[in-house]
C-alpha cells in the first residue's frame, strides 16, 4: 500500500511508506519531525505494540524494506519501530503483521505455525516475534539455527513460547507435545513453502531510489529540523553550518538520549543515503567498511571475510564476530550502524574495545579535507588531540587484517548472555616477535570500568620484552589492578566483581595465548594443562529441544469432544496476525484526552506542595517514590506529558525506611505477627544430635507483563453512566473504586476486559486506581480519556515480588532427618497493605513433614511503592528458604541434598503445619518419576566426573520438591458466576467472570461448554469480560480461575441441556439447530446463569488451624547447569519437570502455563535484580536496566512430564491449576548453581557451609567461587602472590 501519511512539515517531500495494508488513518498528533514510527505514525493498524518505547522488548518489531545502490538489491530487516523516526523512512516500505497475512485474508505459514503450534500465551509480543521471523525469512528462506536464533535474540519473552529450535515445527517431530503413549492428539501443520506466500514490495522503490538521487530532504518540526543531504559534499557543508548537530543512522544511541535523558536536537543530520558512506572494500592492509554499515550487515561481511581468508588474517574479524553474536538483539543490530557505535563511545559498548586493540583507523571528512586518526584508547576517552573535530564526520572505517604472530582475544559479562549491556567488556591483543613467546606488542582495553573505554597501557608497556610465561602473568595482574582503579562507590555497584573480571579475563586470554601458541608450535611449547582447557572458550546459545507428555483421554470419550486435547489458543491466531485487541488497540475516540500524572521523586513521608496548577487527586501525604501526586489531561498524549513535566514539587527532606533490616530496626511493620505452630519446638531441638543457624535475602522481582497499565474511560453522557476498558485481573474492583471515587452507584460503571497482555499478579489491585486517575478527570472534562503508563511509570508505580529476609534455626539428626525447625520470616510490604499479609507463614514447609515446625512471619512498611501479588504469590520465596536450611542439612551432614530431602518429605495421608489435611502419595510418585525419567543418579556421576577433568567449568545438578498451594484461604475467593446465551441459530455466547491473561481461560470455558452443551466447538463464542453481563467477578488469580468459572460455565450449560432434553428426547436424531428452533417456537429460555458457591477454606489464626487451601499440586524438577568458574556466568543445560496436573482440559495451554512460569522462576532466582537508591528511588525501570529471561536462557533439553493416571476429585473434570506452581521450579536452577559452586569450594578447600542469596546472579557465583584472583582483588594491595592457584597443592 502507498500512502502519504508525512505530517504537513515545511520544506519536504512526500514520504512513502508500506504500512501493511488497508487504508491509514491518521490519530491526531503533534508534528514531531522526530517522533518514532508508533508514536506518531499512528494508523489504525494495532498489530505494531509498544511494550517500552526504549527498543528492549521487541514488541514494535516492523520490516523495513528499502533499496540499497550500493548492492542494487532490496534490503529487508527487522526495525524496532519505537526507535524509528518517521523522516528517517521516507523512500522506505514499512511492513506491519497486518501486511503478512490476516484473518480477512489468509495468514501466513509463520503465523499458522506459531498459533497451531501454541506459541503464544498473552499475545502481546507475539506480532513482533512475526515480523522478525518474516524479515529473516524474506532475506534467507532456508535460514540455518545460528540465524533464527539469532532473529529471536530481540527480547522476546521466552515466557510465551514452547516452538522448538529444531527448524522444524514443534509438533511435526519427535519430542512434540505428545500423549503418555506416543500417538495423542497432535496438532500437525503442513509443510508450506514460507517464501512463497511473502509478499512484494508494493511499489517501486528502486525508482523511488533514483527519483531522489541528488534530493535534499529537510522535514522542519516543531521543536526540531531534520535533514536528509543527498550527497557527502552536501553533508560536510551542513555539518561546518551545524557542528552540534548529530549524525542519524539508526537513532538507536542518539534516540535514546532524546526519549530518556530529555536530549534536545534542534538540527538532526541523516546521511543514510550517501553511497560513500556505506561502502565495502577490500584493501591490501585490510577491510575498509563505511560508518554507516549496519552492524547485521557487518557481521555478514565478517563472516564472508573469515570463510574466505587465511585464518592469520581474520583473527580481529572473529574477536568482533564474538561480541556481535551477543551485542542487542537483531532489530538494533538491523538498525545501529558502525560509525555511530564508535562515535557514541559508550563505556560498555562491546565492538569499540576489539577495533582499538585491532589498530583500527578512522577516515574521516569535512570542508577542510580528508584525514585519519587512529581508533585509540585516546579516542574513546575522549581525549581532544586524539578526536574528531564538531565539522568532521567519519566516512569509513579500516579493520586491519591480524598478522601470524598475533593473538586477539574479546570477552563480556552480561547480566543476560544476549541482549545485555556488559557488565565488563574487554579487548586484548599480544604480538609476538616471529618465533618466539617474547611480548613486541600487547594491547588490553576494558569497558564498564569508567564512564569511557579505559585501556592498561602503562601496564602494557612494562611487559613489552617479557615471556609469555606464570611469572608475566602473576606480574601483568598486579599491574592491572594498580593501573585500573574502580572507585568502592563507582556508579553501577559491583566493584569487587568487576575488579576480578579485569584479572579473570586476563587470565583467560593467557591460557588462549600458551593453547594458540601450541598449535602453531607443537614441538617448541608444552600442552596446556587439561584441567584448565575448561577455561577457555565460552557458553553457546544452543536452540532448545524438548518434550513434553501428557494424559491419553478416554478413547470412549466422544470426538467432538474438546476436554483433554491441546487445542489451540482461542486468540492464537489473533496474536499472530495482529488483530487480537487490547486496551490501547481500541481506535481513539471524537474528543478524547490523553492523561500523564506527577509522581513523586522522593521517598519522604511529608506532605508535597504542588507549586504548578493542575487538578489535584486527593494526595495527603508523600509515603513513596512513585506515588502518584496529580493528573495532567490534555488533547494529546505529548501535551499531557509536557505539562506534567512542568509541575514542580518541594519536598522536606527525612530520613526513609527502604529496607527490611531499617523496618525491624525502626518497628515498623502492617499489622501483627502470623504465626503457625506444630508439635513441641523445644523439645525437638532439645532431642536432635546438631542444630545450625543461618539467613537468606530473596529480592523482589518485576512483573514486566508486555501490556503496560492501560485504561480508557468513557463517559456515556447521561445519567452518569460511565464505560471502562482497563488491562485488569478484577473487573469488579475497578468498578467499585471508580464507583465511589464518582459517589454514584455501581450499577452505573460498566467495566469491560477483551484480554489483557500479561499480568502475574500485578494488575490486581493497582489498575483500579488508575481507573479512578481516568475516571475523575473523564467525570470533570465530560470526555474520553486514555491513560497508558509508559513502561518506567508501571514498573516504578506497580510495585513488585515481595523481597524476603528469613532466619532458620533447624534442629536434625545425623542421619538426616530434621527433628525441628523454627522460621522467622519477614517480607518488605512497601508502603500500603496491598495483600502483603495473605501469604507469610502458610508455606513455609514445602514439601516437608518437620514433626516440630514454628514458622512467625510480619510485614515490614517501608517507603516504598507498595509490593504487590506475584505469580505464586508468596509460595517462591518460602519454598526456596525451606529448600536452603534442608540443603544446609544435607551439607552439615555430609549427605548429598537428595537423600535428605527425601528421607523428610511428606508421604501418604498427612497434615500440614496448621492441620490441613491432604494426601502426598502423587508428591511421592513425582518424586520417583522424576528421578528416573531426568536420569538423575547417571547425570550426577557424570557431572562429578566432568568436574574432576575441569577446573575453571563445574556442572551441578539438582532435584527439587513441591507441595504448591492452590487457591486462596477465603471461601468467597473462589465463587464463580457465568452467563450463556443460545441464540436461534444454535450459536452459542459463553461469558464468565475470569479475566484471559494469556492463561487460556476463555479457551478453556469454551472446551467446557463444547463438552456440556455437545455442540463443537465452532458454535461457541467467548466476547469478553464485563461486570454488565457477570457481576461482583472475583480476580482472576491463584491459579484456580479456570476451574471455579469453568464450574460456573458448567452449571449454565448444563441448566440449558436439561431444558433441551425433552425436545432432543423427542427427535433424537435432530441437529442441534432444529431443536434450538423448537425449543423457542416452545419458549423455553435459551438463556442460563451459572454458579460455584467456591471451594470451602478458611484459616483461624488464633488456633493456627484452618483448611487454608483448596488442594496442593504436586511436582518435582531436576535441573542441570554448568559455570564458568572465572565469571560467573552459567548455562542452563537440561530441565525436566513432572508435575501432578491429574487430567488437564488442556495440555498446550498447561504445557505452556509450566515452561513458561519455569523461565521466569529462573529469572527470579538467578537473574532479576531490583536496584534502588539510598534515598529510595529505583534504577532498574526498564529493560535496558532489568533483564528478564530470553531464549538464551530455556535449558537445551527441557522436559515436561504429566504425572499419569491421577485425580483430583474437587476440581472439574479432576483436572488442577497449573498456572502458577512452575515459577518455584525454578528453584531447581539455584540449586544446581549451587552444587556446582560446592564443587568449586571442596576441590579449592574452601568452607562448604556457604550462604547463597537470591537472585544468585553472575557476581553472587563469581565471588563465591574464590580463588587467587578473587584473594588479590579482596586483598589489593596487600596481596602480591597470585600463581599458581593455591588450590592445586
Amino acid at each position: 500500500m502507498n500512502t502519504e501519511n508525512c505530517p504537513p512539515l515545511l520544506n519536504t517531500s512526500q514520504m512513502t511508506g508500506d504500512l501493511g495494508g488497508g487504508n491509514a488513518n491518521k490519530r491526531e498528533m503533534e508534528n514531531q519531525a522526530f517522533s518514532s514510527l508508533t508514536t506518531s505514525f499512528a494508523v489504525c493498524l494495532t498489530g505494531t505494540k509498544k511494550g517500552c518505547g526504549i527498543g528492549g522488548c521487541g514488541a514494535c518489531t516492523v520490516m523495513i524494506s528499502t533499496y540499497d545502490p550500493v548492492s542494487k538489491k532490496i534490503l529487508h530487516y527487522p526495525a524496532n519501530s519505537c526507535l524509528l523516526p518517521i523522516c528517517s523512512l521516507h523512500g522506505t516500505a514499512v511492513t506491519t503483521v497486518e501486511g503478512v497475512g490476516s484473518t480477512k485474508t489468509r495468514i501466513h505459514p509463520i503465523q499458522e505455525r506459531l498459533a497451531k503450534c501454541h506459541g503464544s500465551q498473552c499475545g502481546f509480543c507475539t506480532p513482533g516475534m512475526v515480523m522478525s521471523m518474516y524479515a529473516l525469512l524474506r532475506n534467507h528462506p532456508e535460514p540455518s539455527m545460528e540465524q533464527i536464533t539469532a532473529a529471536l535474540d530481540g527480547g522476546f519473552e521466552p515466557t510465551c513460547c514452547q516452538l522448538r529450535g529444531t527448524g522444524q515445527c514443534c509438533l511435526d517431530q519427535e519430542g512434540g507435545v505428545s500423549s503418555s503413549s506416543d500417538r495423542g492428539d497432535r496438532v500437525r501443520c503442513r509443510g508450506l513453502n514460507y517464501f512463497q506466500f511473502t509478499k512484494s514490495v508494493l511499489f517501486p522503490l528502486q525508482r523511488m531510489a533514483q527519483e531522489q538521487q541528488g534530493r535534499t530532504l529537510v522535514f522542519q518540526g516543531e521543536r526540531t529540523m531534520w535533514i536528509s543531504p543527498a550527497s557527502l559534499r552536501e553533508l560536510l557543508e551542513l555539518k561546518t553550518k551545524y557542528p552540534k548537530a548529530p549524525v542519524v543512522v539508526g537513532n538507536t544511541s542518539v534516540g535514546l538520549d532524546m526519549k530518556i535523558g530529555g536530549v534536545h536536537h534542534p538540527v538532526i543530520l541523516h546521511p543514510d543515503r550517501i553511497s560513500e558512506l556505506r561502502i565495502v572494500n577490500n584493501t591490501n592492509n585490510g577491510l575498509v567498511i563505511g560508518a554507516a554499515c549496519r552492524l547485521a550487515q557487518l557481521r555478514d561481511i565478517l563472516m564472508k571475510a573469515v570463510s574466505g581468508l587465511p585464518e592469520e588474517k581474520t583473527k580481529i574479524f572473529c574477536a568482533l564476530l564474538q561480541q556481535l553474536r551477543t551485542l542487542a538483539g537483531e532489530q538494533i543490530r538491523s538498525l545501529a550502524s558502525l560509525g555511530g557505535h564508535i562515535v557514541s563511545r559508550g563505556s560498555t559498548w562491546d565492538l569499540n574495545p576489539v577495533l582499538a586493540v585491532g589498530n583500527s583507523v578512522l577516515n574521516l571528512t569535512s570542508t577542510d579535507g580528508k584525514r585519519q586518526i587512529p581508533l585509540t584508547d585516546d579516542f574513546l576517552s575522549g581525549c581532544k588531540n586524539a578526536d574528531i573535530k564538531p565539522n568532521e564526520i567519519i566516512v569509513s572505517v579500516l579493520i586491519p587484517y591480524s598478522k601470524k604472530d598475533d593473538f586477539v582475544s574479546a570477552f563480556r559479562q552480561a547480566e543476560r548472555r544476549k541482549n545485555a549491556l556488559s557488565i565488563v567488556n574487554s579487548a586484548m591483543r599480544v604480538l609476538f616477535k616471529p618465533g618466539t613467546n617474547v611480548i613486541m606488542d600487547l594491547n588490553i582495553l576494558y569497558g564498564g570500568i569508567g564512564s569511557t573505554t579505559v585501556s592498561a597501557r602503562k601496564s602494557c608497556q612494562k611487559l613489552v620484552g617479557r615471556q609469555w610465561n606464570e611469572h608475566m602473568l602473576g606480574e601483568a595482574c598486579r599491574l592491572v589492578l594498580g593501573e585500573i582503579f574502580l572507585s568502592p562507590s563507582a556508579p553501577g555497584g559491583k566493584v569487587e566483581y568487576r575488579r576480578a573480571l579485569l584479572v579473570s579475563f586476563l587470565f583467560k586470554f593467557y591460557l588462549q595465548v600458551l593453547h594458540g601458541l601450541k598449535i602453531l608450535d607443537p614441538s617448541k611449547y608444552p600442552d596446556l594443562p587439561k584441567k584448565y582447557m575448561s577455561a577457555l572458550g565460552n557458553f553457546e546459545c544452543r536452540p532448545p529441544q524438548g518434550r513434553q507428555v501428557y494424559q491419553d483421554v478416554d478413547p470412549e470419550q466422544p470426538p467432538q469432544d474438546p476436554v483433554g486435547h491441546p487445542i489451540m489458543h482461542q486468540s492464537g491466531v489473533k496474536h499472530a496476525t495482529g488483530e487480537a485487541v487490547y486496551c490501547d488497540d481500541m481506535h481513539p475516540i471524537d474528543g478524547e484526552l490523553s492523561l500523564a500524572v506527577v509522581k513523586s521523586s522522593k521517598a519522604v513521608p511529608v506532605e508535597p506542595s504542588v507549586l504548578t496548577r493542575c487538578y489535584v487527586l486527593g494526595v495527603l501525604q508523600v509515603i513513596c517514590v512513585g506515588q502518584i501526586i496529580c493528573a495532567v489531561v490534555a488533547e494529546s498524549d505529548i501535551q499531557a506529558k509536557r505539562g506534567a513535566e512542568k509541575v514542580k514539587i518541594q519536598y522536606e527532606e527525612l530520613e526513609p525506611i527502604l529496607t527490611i533490616e531499617d523496618a525491624i530496626k525502626h518497628n515498623s511493620y502492617i499489622g501483627k505477627e502470623k504465626k503457625v505452630e506444630k508439635g513441641n519446638i523445644e523439645k525437638g531441638f532439645n532431642s536432635a544430635d546438631e542444630i545450625i543457624e543461618g539467613e537468606m535475602h530473596i529480592g523482589g522481582q518485576e512483573h514486566f507483563y508486555l501490556e503496560p497499565n492501560s485504561v480508557l474511560v468513557v463517559p456515556r453522557g447521561e445519567d452518569n453512566e460511565m464505560d471502562v476498558y482497563s488491562s485488569t485481573q478484577y473487573s469488579s474492583n475497578v468498578q467499585e473504586l471508580v464507583a465511589s471515587a464518582l459517589d454514584i452507584q455501581s450499577n452505573k460503571i460498566m467495566c469491560h476486559i477483551k484480554r489483557v497482555g500479561g499480568a502475574f499478579g500485578g494488575k490486581i489491585t493497582k489498575p483500579s486506581y488508575f481507573a479512578v486517575i481516568a475516571a475523575v478527570a473523564a467525570n470533570k472534562t465530560g470526555r474520553p480519556v486514555r491513560f497508558i503508563l509508559e513502561r518506567h511509570d508501571d514498573m516504578l508505580i506497580v510495585g513488585n515480588r515481595h523481597p524476603f529476609f528469613g532466619k532458620y534455626k533447624v534442629g536434625f539428626m545425623n542421619d538426616g532427618r530434621i527433628v525441628a525447625a523454627d522460621i522467622q520470616a519477614y517480607i518488605n510490604a512497601g508502603c500500603t497493605p496491598d495483600e502483603s499479609e495473605m501469604f507469610i507463614v502458610l508455606k513455609m514447609d514445602n514439601a516437608y513433614k518437620i514433626p516440630n515446625f514454628r514458622v512467625r512471619g510480619r510485614a515490614c512498611k517501608t517507603h516504598l511503592p507498595s509490593n504487590t501479588a506475584f505469580r505464586g504469590f508468596g509460595f517462591p520465596q518460602s519454598g526456596l528458604f525451606a529448600e536452603t536450611w534442608v540443603t544446609a542439612v544435607a551439607t552439615q551432614t555430609g549427605l548429598p541434598p537428595e537423600q535428605v530431602r527425601d528421607m523428610n518429605m511428606y508421604e501418604g495421608l498427612n497434615v500440614t503445619p496448621f492441620k490441613e489435611q491432604f494426601d502426598a502419595t502423587n508428591l511421592r510418585k513425582c518424586w520417583t518419576e522424576c528421578l528416573e525419567k531426568s536420569e538423575y543418579y547417571s547425570r550426577k556421576t557424570a557431572a562429578e566426573e566432568f568436574n574432576k577433568q575441569n577446573y575453571w567449568k563445574k556442572k551441578g545438578i539438582a532435584i527439587i520438591p513441591m507441595k504448591f498451594t492452590a487457591g486462596f484461604n477465603k471461601t468467597f475467593y473462589h465463587q464463580a458466576a457465568a452467563l450463556v446465551h443460545i441464540y436461534k441459530d444454535g450459536s452459542v455466547l459463553v461469558t464468565h467472570g475470569g479475566v484471559e491473561l494469556g492463561q487460556g481461560i476463555h479457551t478453556k470455558m469454551l472446551q467446557v461448554a463444547s463438552r456440556e452443551l455437545k455442540v463443537p466447538l465452532s458454535y461457541i463464542h467467548l466476547c469478553e469480560t464485563s461486570t454488565t453481563t457477570v457481576p461482583n467477578a472475583l480476580i482472576t488469580a491463584g491459579s484456580v480461575g479456570s476451574e471455579t468459572n469453568g464450574k460456573a460455565v458448567q452449571d449454565a450449560c448444563q441448566i440449558l441441556r436439561k431444558r433441551l432434553e425433552p425436545i432432543i428426547q423427542k427427535n433424537p436424531e435432530g441437529k442441534w439447530e432444529d431443536w434450538i428452533k423448537e425449543a423457542f417456537q416452545e419458549s423455553i429460555s435459551l438463556s442460563a446463569t451459572g454458579y460455584f458457591k467456591g471451594y470451602v477454606t478458611y484459616m483461624n489464626w488464633e488456633k493456627e488451624e484452618g483448611h487454608a487451601f483448596p488442594y496442593f499440586i504436586f511436582g518435582v524438577a531436576c535441573s542441570e547447569v554448568e559455570i564458568d568458574c572465572l565469571t560467573g556466568d552459567h548455562q542452563n543445560i537440561r530441565t525436566d519437570i513432572v508435575m501432578d496436573a491429574c487430567f488437564s482440559i488442556n495440555p498446550a495451554v498447561d504445557i505452556g502455563q509450566i515452561e513458561g512460569g519455569f523461565i521466569q522462576g529462573v529469572g527470579l532466582f538467578t537473574m532479576e535484580e531490583i536496584k534502588v537508591s539510598p534515598e529510595g528511588k529505583q534504577y532498574t525501570l526498564g529493560p535496558d536496566t532489568y533483564k528478564i529471561p530470553a531464549v538464551c536462557d530455556i535449558p537445551e533439553q527441557f522436559n515436561v512430564y504429566f504425572l499419569p493416571n491421577t485425580r483430583n476429585p474437587i476440581a472439574i473434570y479432576s483436572s488442577k491449576g497449573m498456572g502458577e506452581a512452575g515459577v518455584f521450579l525454578g528453584s531447581s536452577v539455584f540449586f544446581a548453581i549451587r552444587d556446582a559452586i560446592a564443587s568449586v569450594r571442596k576441590e579449592r578447600g574452601l568452607p562448604e557451609n556457604f550462604t547463597l542469596n537470591s537472585p544468585l546472579t553472575t557476581e553472587q557465583i563469581r565471588m563465591v567461587c574464590a580463588d587467587d584472583f578473587t584473594e588479590m582483588v579482596m586483598n589489593w594491595p596487600s596481596l602480591c602472590s597470585l600463581w599458581p592457584p593455591a588450590a592445586e597443592g
